[in-house]
């Protein structure tokens, strides 16, 4: 999960409660309708191609050094522990074997460098899954890639010896024995039960040094791989340069890699314009505002400094702010300001020499919505919610700047261009007010009811726990700009009509520690006596208006995920249903906050699977009472779940029909649809900075990279302008 607006199947990075949901039928019962898909539907293909400038080998220089910007050095480089990340991936990908990767439309295609073939050889009385090994495959240290790391793996990985620390088991928990076939270049696995996603298995493969003991798997690779098998080895992690060093494989079979060293370099996301300008990084991800800076470079940018007569300072001022400079800084002292603009250019031409690639990612940006208590436990108001947004408009607000297709994800377990893409929206409707309205007056809750303020110990309209801790920066919705504006029901013990719930600077606090003031964001003007009606519009119930906590996270980057959340706000407060914004350090967000429910509304992604049969699953399956007496939700984190999917979830992972799996899929999809506990609304834009030079790299869209054809352009080459450009 990843909340930067910006993904593992973190599902992070990553992958309770009561099933509140307790009206489910009106939504549940017409889903089957909805949900068939005919065998002439037509194929999707993804929304934005690859942008990579790609270009044939022999293009391509003999050596160099790639530095390729990520978050940070991973603490761990096997994949298969809970605390390893996008970086622990991508070394993988280049120095460790994988069975199957992913094309441009994110399907699995077996990789050429490690098999020869795998399919299905048998289903009755059990699967059996046959791979046919490239012969020219081994380890670096010579030994042939064979039976004995596949047991070992599977072993690891079954879930039968907790001494191993596994973050997961799918699939590898079905196998029942794997054995050598009839030589050693086969390997013959064999399924206690049917596992339609088989193709996820054994990608990355681990060397059986690796898997073969706890003691190996669970510490000794989470700083040295000293056994690879790629275009790449691993040479070094050095945690105080902040570097992952990987070096071409001399015992590379395949096609060798054109590069000499790939180095990722831990670059924080602020700093990555900085670092391509100064050579520090030569690929690196980028966020919208840096992809600006970058954009301006290559158009050129007037100096203000220059000329026969000296600039006014009130231009200089209106230059700097029109160029991205922050307030505080483009009011600075005249002196001050100048050097800042000289270095600013300095970094704009250093920039000449970077573009921008950008393509749509993996992943899409949802709004989850709580149903564990509260107002939104009713699927009714969550399906209003839904009715209330207009997700074409939030699509064009993040995507149309950027250049890239504005289309809303109609899916929530596959993007366009996937095998089970289909947009199966309809199962909950378009934006629509009047039937918003409705459902909410279905449920209650009307424009204008009595509002009356809380008694001590009295619960609000949200979730019941404290969510004081929730605090750290909390803004409420403009009331037009009414200073006498305050939270209905909070006490006024000062007897003089002002608001107890505005602090000396006069931003609204609505949750403040130790403290459960009134019911967040329902206003009304200063002196309304209570109980009263809601101001005009506000909906409420039971003398509590209708008031929703939109939880966000506060670092940089988060400027997108914000403008957002402001403009849903907008679209639900015209129902009349408050939201109030409470932005947390990025730190907390997701532990604090999104993991352990406290929250309304909220805004994360989830990275789009190729197997959305195995990966999905625990994203939205019924959450279920522990042992210990408290909720399992897996990573169920909007806590709104159904015995049907789970059903049909289960039903998709056991068949060995890939035109039935995808149809079952599809029909699980219409019913989280129709559960309304999340709401996909746009696939992440992908925007990476860099080298112009540099070929086969840059924004790679659903296709696993391909590291041995990374390199920079020969001197003399021609290549032809992407047509993204």
């Amino acid at each position: 999960m990843s909340h930067d607006g910006v993904g593992a199947r973190s599902r992070h990075p990553q992958r309770s409660v009561m099933r509140s949901v307790t009206f489910l039928t009106a939504g549940v019962l017409a889903v089957p309708l909805l949900a068939g898909c005919g065998s002439d539907e037509k194929v999707s293909k993804p929304l934005a191609g690859q942008d990579i400038v790609p270009v044939a080998r022999e293009l391509v220089a003999d050596g160099g050094t790639l530095k390729w910007a990520v978050d940070a050095v991973p603490e761990t480089l096997n994949t298969f522990q809970a605390d390893a990340d996008a970086g622990t991936t991508r070394i993988a990908q280049a120095v460790l074997p994988s069975m199957f990767r992913l094309d441009a439309t994110g399907r699995p295609v077996a990789n050429p460098a490690y098999l020869e073939s795998a399919k299905v050889i048998e289903t009755e009385p059990r699967q059996v899954v046959l791979y046919k090994l490239n012969q020219q495959a081994v380890w670096s240290d010579g030994r042939e890639i064979g039976a004995a790391d596949f047991v070992a793996q599977w072993r690891a990985l079954s879930g039968k010896n907790s001494a191993y620390w596994t973050a997961r088991n799918a699939g590898y928990d079905r196998i029942e024995k794997i054995e050598r076939g009839a030589n050693d270049l086969q390997v013959r696995v064999t399924f206690s039960r049917p596992y339609a996603d088989w193709k996820s298995l054994f990608s990355p493969l681990y060397p059986k040094d690796v898997m073969g003991t706890p003691d190996a798997f669970n510490e000794g690779a989470r700083r040295k791989l000293a056994v690879t098998a790629g275009p790449f080895t691993l040479e070094k992690v050095d945690p105080v340069a902040k570097d992952v060093v990987l070096t071409r494989n001399p015992r590379w079979w395949g096609k060798p890699a054109k590069l000499n060293e790939i180095v990722l370099h831990a670059v924080a996301h602020d700093q990555r314009a900085v670092a391509l300008a100064d050579g520090s990084v030569d690929l690196a991800d980028v966020d919208p505002a840096d992809a600006e800076r970058i954009g301006l470079a290559a158009r050129g940018t007037v100096n203000p400094l220059q000329g026969s007569g000296k600039t006014s300072l009130t231009k200089l001022r209106s230059w700097a702010l029109a160029h991205g400079f922050g307030s505080e800084q483009a009011s600075a002292g005249g002196t001050k300001l100048r050097k800042a603009i000289a270095e600013y250019l300095d970094e704009q031409q250093a920039l000449h020499d970077v573009e921008v690639r950008k393509s749509l990612e993996p992943a899409y940006t949802q709004l989850a919505l709580n149903g564990s208590e509260g107002p939104l436990a009713d699927e009714r108001v969550r399906r209003a919610v839904a009715r209330a947004l207009d997700r074409k408009e939030l699509a064009k607000l993040v995507l149309t700047p950027l250049g890239l297709p504005a289309v809303p994800v109609g899916s929530h377990l596959a993007l366009s261009g996937q095998a089970a893409y289909a947009d199966s929206s309809d199962a909950i409707g378009g934006q629509d007010a009047k039937a918003a309205q409705a459902l909410l007056a279905e449920a209650g809750w009307v424009p204008g009811g009595p509002v009356k303020p809380e008694k001590k110990g009295e619960k609000a309209a949200g979730p019941e726990k404290d969510h004081g801790k929730a605090k750290k920066e909390t803004e409420a919705p403009s009331d037009g700009g009414d200073d006498g504006a305050y939270i209905v029901g909070e006490d006024d013990k000062s007897g003089d009509g002002k608001s107890g719930g505005r602090d000396d600077g006069g931003d609204r606090h609505i949750s403040q520690e130790g403290k459960r003031g009134g019911v967040p964001g329902a206003y009304a003007p200063k002196g309304t006596a209570a109980p009263a009606a809601a101001p005009a519009g506000l909906l409420a119930k039971d003398g509590k208006a209708l008031a929703l906590r939109f939880v966000l996270p506060s670092g940089p980057g988060s400027e997108t995920l914000n403008s957002v959340a402001e403009r849903i706000s907008a679209m639900l407060e015209r129902l009349g249903i408050r939201t109030v914004i409470i932005k947390v350090s990025d730190e907390s967000y997701f532990k604090d906050h999104i993991a352990s429910g406290d929250y309304d509304l909220a805004l994360y992604s989830w990275p789009s699977s190729a197997f959305p049969a195995t990966d999905d699953r625990p994203v939205y399956a019924k959450p279920v009472p522990a042992a210990d007496g408290s909720l399992n939700v897996e990573q169920n984190y909007t806590r709104v779940g159904t015995d049907q999917v789970d059903q049909l979830f289960d039903q998709a992972v056991a068949t060995l029909d890939e035109g039935e799996e995808v149809s079952l899929i599809r029909k699980a999809d219409s019913r989280i649809w129709a559960a309304a506990g999340s709401i996909p609304l746009y696939q992440r834009p992908q925007l990476v900075g860099a080298r112009k030079n540099l070929v086969n790299a840059g924004a790679f869209g659903f296709q696993t990279p391909v590291y041995e054809d990374m390199g920079f352009l020969k001197k003399g080459a021609k290549i032809s302008p992407s047509p993204t450009k």
